[in-house]
């Protein structure tokens, strides 16, 4: 069985650890390594805009740039940095990576009988030209209500500590979600749609 051919003739670097994300990517079938991007994210409010989700994922596209600057840009050429950003917003307030459990089970009764968006932003930057392309995918997640047990076991046994939100929708049944209004991609960690279209502009 022929493999198809990648759509882009350029290598990718993802500036990202996430084995969520590494999977995703894999889908487009395009050669890629990981960077990991030393930007450290600090936020100065729990208020979301897709201004602040766009700088975030940016910043950590620079600062790999910046890594292979300081290394030697050259054996990079023809190279594009990918990086990504997903926040889970509830009545515009930000829910980032929960500290602890507590903080966990927190977030996650919050969350319980609402509706909340998912929203990650992708950014690409090329390592020749570094002009650079930024945008925000958004999915609208409505969860059950959830129990105080099912909370419990959820966070004991999942530990969704590195998941923006406090859970991960890819190990969640219907006893959690009630409904997904978008792309799922997106609440894992990276709309390959999306990411598409925007690599095809680099083209």
């Amino acid at each position: 069985m022929q493999t198809e051919k990648s759509f882009i003739p350029k290598k990718l670097i993802l500036a990202s650890q996430s084995p969520r994300r590494h999977s995703l990517i894999k889908k487009l079938n395009i050669d890629f390594d990981v960077i990991v991007s030393d930007y450290e994210e600090k936020l100065s409010s729990d208020d979301y805009t897709d201004e602040v989700i766009n700088s975030l994922s940016l910043n950590k596209a620079l600062s790999v740039l910046e890594k292979l600057k300081k290394a030697d840009i050259s054996l990079y050429k023809n190279r594009l940095i990918v990086s990504a950003d997903t926040m889970v917003v509830l009545d515009n307030k930000i829910y980032g990576k929960p500290k602890d459990e507590n903080c966990a089970k927190k977030m996650l009764k919050e969350l319980s009988g609402k509706t909340h968006f998912v929203a990650t932003s992708i950014s690409v930057v090329d390592v020749d030209t570094e002009k650079s392309l930024s945008r925000v995918v958004k999915t609208y997640v409505t969860f059950q209500n959830l129990s105080d047990e099912l909370v419990e076991s959820y966070v004991k046994e999942r530990k969704p500590l590195d998941k923006a939100g406090a859970y991960g929708i890819q190990e969640m049944g219907s006893e959690f979600i009630k409904s997904v209004d978008g792309d799922l991609e997106n609440v894992i960690g990276l709309p390959t749609k999306a990411l598409k279209q925007m690599l095809e502009e680099f083209m």
